[in-house]
């Protein structure tokens, strides 16, 4: 099998598996409990918090461990809305955000929030102008991705932050689940107050992920319980998924061969480019390396995974948590294209294990598979 699908999730290394094994048999003590056995599951999970935020440029009191992404993205989202109501009601966000942080938006702006959306342009990028323009001194929450899940798209987030900054008093929640691990990511050289990550999308385990939370942050918990995690995340805490999770983090810094995967997507976009059937939607510049998502019109996405499957090939279509709705992309169409390009895109998404021999089937595989499956319509 060839597994072309790490946006969706990525196979945990063997160390991170033996990481999460060692203490899920070894130390598997409650880390709240005052005996010695509790105490030393405290120990591991405080080494585990401490590993994170050095990786990303925090303070170990501003990582929360939560199960996941969406979890990170709901908490920082309602947890400072929540917080800051009384101060003004005006939140951003754009387009083509993840499900777990538009459907949030969505739900605020039915409780009564006023939501303003950034457009994206044909490369996927929001106008710094129109988020300039957007802010006002009701502002009080900004949430932009760092890289799309579906496209590879890089928004300007040192800029975004800057003019937030600038010309509000707004904190920025940025959703940076597909760019950890690929490309840089660093709290300490940015103004991002909330920055949300996933193991599993870079050989940690699922299940577990973090919110980066900035010491100023106001932050209201959205779980009732014992306290944990500074009171914000209540819940007996993970402490071999937090263990597996810093490991996987210190993997993703020592391991990430951008180069490695920037070759190949220079390849396969030089390949798909000269396809006379096929049409690009990841765009050259301002996108991550891993991540291309091509578009074959007079198809659906389903037909050509399904196909490329087949031959022992693993792509999708749009994110993970929305492909079996079988709706066609909403960032895409977003971004200027039309019904039937976002209705036969594909999404391949590379890792530092994908080869070069890989990436080779796959253009066979395609040059045989499509012109098939296109045989009698009229693209």
């Amino acid at each position: 099998m060839i597994y072309l699908d790490n946006s969706a999730t990525t196979k945990p290394s063997k160390e991170v598996l033996a990481s999460f094994m060692t203490v899920t048999e070894d130390y598997y003590g409650n880390p709240s409990s005052l005996h010695g056995f509790g105490s030393t599951a405290a120990i591991l999970l405080d080494k585990a918090r401490a590993q994170a935020a050095a990786i990303i440029g925090a303070k170990k009191d501003e990582i929360i461990f939560t199960s996941g992404g969406t979890e990170a993205n709901n908490l920082a989202i309602k947890g400072i809305t929540e917080s800051l109501k009384h101060k003004g009601n005006h939140i951003i966000t754009t387009q083509i955000e993840h499900p777990s942080v538009w459907n949030v938006y969505k739900e605020l702006e039915q409780k009564g929030f006023k939501l303003s959306i950034l457009q994206v342009g044909k490369d996927g990028r929001i106008s710094l102008n129109q988020l300039k323009q957007l802010l006002s001194k009701e502002t009080i929450l900004v949430s932009i991705m760092h890289v799309n899940n579906e496209t590879g798209t890089i928004q300007p987030i040192e800029e975004a932050g800057e003019l937030i900054k600038t010309f509000s008093s707004a904190y920025f929640h940025v959703d940076a689940v597909q760019s950890f691990g690929k490309i840089p990511v660093n709290v300490n050289q940015s103004t991002v107050d909330l920055l949300s990550i996933s193991a599993h999308k870079f050989h940690g385990m699922k299940g577990t992920g973090l919110l980066y939370k900035s010491m100023k942050a106001p932050l209201l918990a959205q779980v009732a319980g014992g306290n944990q995690e500074n009171g914000l995340r209540s819940g007996t805490q993970n402490v071999a998924g937090a263990v597996a999770m810093a490991k996987a983090m210190r993997e993703g810094t020592e391991q990430s061969n951008s180069r490695h995967i920037e070759g190949l997507k220079k390849q396969l976009i030089q390949f798909f480019s000269n396809s006379p059937f096929t049409s690009m939607v990841t765009p050259e510049e301002f996108s991550a390396p891993h991540i291309i998502n091509v578009s074959v019109p007079g198809l659906k996405g389903e037909v050509i995974v399904n196909a490329l499957e087949k031959e022992g090939i693993i792509v999708s279509t749009t994110s993970a948590c929305s492909s079996k709705n079988a709706e066609v992309s909403r960032t895409i169409q977003a971004m200027g294209y039309s019904h039937k390009i976002a209705k036969g895109s594909v999404r391949i998404s590379m890792a530092h294990t994908t080869t070069q021999l890989e990436i080779e089937q796959l253009q066979k595989a395609w040059s045989s598979e499509i012109p098939s499956l296109l045989k009698g319509i009229n693209y």
